[in-house]
């Protein structure tokens, strides 16, 4: 399966092709917690049933005040929801974003919501010799040295940790970035799908120092509920009130609600989940640097960016790990990587262990 589409976990369609049941697949391409969903989470779900009958809490209200409980917010700073592309595709027509400045490489859907909003999108590239560290430094003299100030750029976009590069910055040069951006008037969009992992960096606790910095989060990766399709954002309350205004009625339903407010709540599955991630990272890039040939990049994230040997192409070990039942991401189509460039989800023991088996086959 190619990045054309720029996302990866369609399990569905490989199952199709390959006429295996959905658990048959082996997702590596979804970046999802190998140890599932939170069991409160399961809980509630079910307890969730016989809310059915009814239409879904359009405020999303008690969910809501538990992020805002969390995070030292008001409730009235954030919106929930339909998964944080429904907030990354709300974000330009509610902001008036022109033009935006994104760093990458990184998810193609920031751009898509740009443009489909009828704005501009200028892409600042992080280097490879850097191990794709994300160029921050760069972008703030981009800001200062720009014709009047900002020139034409009204937000920058910064997926931190990124995907699928894995890379996180320092919590000071993020700071800086934002600061500078508020005080050219440019908007932050700072998406922190996979802060769970590092949230000494998340940039949620300086909402109240700056009023053009937006924080987007999900319950897809960390929290393992993508299928329920719910995520957040948080910023000021005039920035949220605007988002909320172009939101469509009932976007998030009944059960994601609950389940969110259930995971969010569990802090012993949070602290096995991050307590798995660190050691089985740690051991899979330890069997990944055992094979010939392949270059791993650091990774603050439950995703590995992997460079396959200068013989072999991302597209061709893609489909064959694929026609395996092992999925992948190709990475070969996003801007800034090279044809080589593949991402592989950290999962269980048993499963990477298959993954570096079959790696190990394919490139002999």
């Amino acid at each position: 399966m190619s990045m054309k589409d720029g996302h990866g976990g369609n399990v569905h369609a490989a199952a199709r092709e390959l006429c295996r049941p959905v658990g048959n697949i082996l997702d590596f391409s979804a970046s999802i917690n190998p140890l599932g969903p939170s069991p409160r989470a399961l809980r509630a779900i079910g307890e969730g049933f016989s809310l059915l009958a009814h239409y879904p809490d359009p405020e999303c209200w008690a969910l809501r005040r538990s992020l805002a409980s969390r995070w030292k917010l008001s409730p009235e700073q954030i919106v929930v929801g339909n998964g944080a592309t429904e907030l990354i595709h709300l974000l330009p027509r509610s902001l008036a974003i022109k033009e935006a400045l994104i760093i990458g490489p990184t998810f193609s859907e920031y751009a898509h919501a740009v443009t489909r909003a009828g704005g501009r999108t200028r892409t600042l590239l992080a280097d490879r010799r850097e191990g794709y560290q994300p160029p921050l430094e760069r972008a703030i003299r981009l800001f200062k040295s720009s014709r009047n100030g900002r020139g034409s750029i009204d937000a920058i976009v910064l997926c931190h940790p990124n995907s699928p590069t894995g890379q996180a910055c320092e919590a000071a040069v993020v700071r800086s970035l934002v600061r500078e951006a508020d005080r050219l008037g440019i908007w932050t969009i700072l998406d922190e799908t996979f802060i769970e992992y590092c949230e000494e960096r998340s940039m949620l606790s300086e909402l109240t120092t700056f009023s053009r910095l937006v924080v987007l989060r999900s319950f897809t990766k960390f929290y393992a509920l993508p299928g329920l399709r719910i995520g957040y954002l948080a910023g000021s309350e005039q920035a949220a009130s605007l988002v909320r205004d172009l939101q469509p009625p009932w976007s998030v339903n009944t059960l994601a609600q609950v389940a969110a407010e259930a995971s969010f709540s569990d802090r012993r599955h949070a602290r096995r989940s991050l307590l798995c991630m660190e050691q089985e990272r740690d051991r899979l890039v330890g069997l990944l640097g055992s094979v010939p040939g392949l270059t791993l990049f650091p990774s603050q994230a439950n995703f590995l960016l992997v460079e396959l040997p200068g013989s072999h192409q991302a597209v061709r070990i893609t489909m064959a790990l694929r026609r395996q039942g092992l999925l992948i991401r190709d990475c070969s189509c996003v801007p800034g990587l090279n044809h080589r460039t593949v991402r592989v989800a950290v999962r269980t023991r048993r499963e990477n262990n298959r993954l570096v088996a079959a790696l190990k086959g394919l490139l002999g």
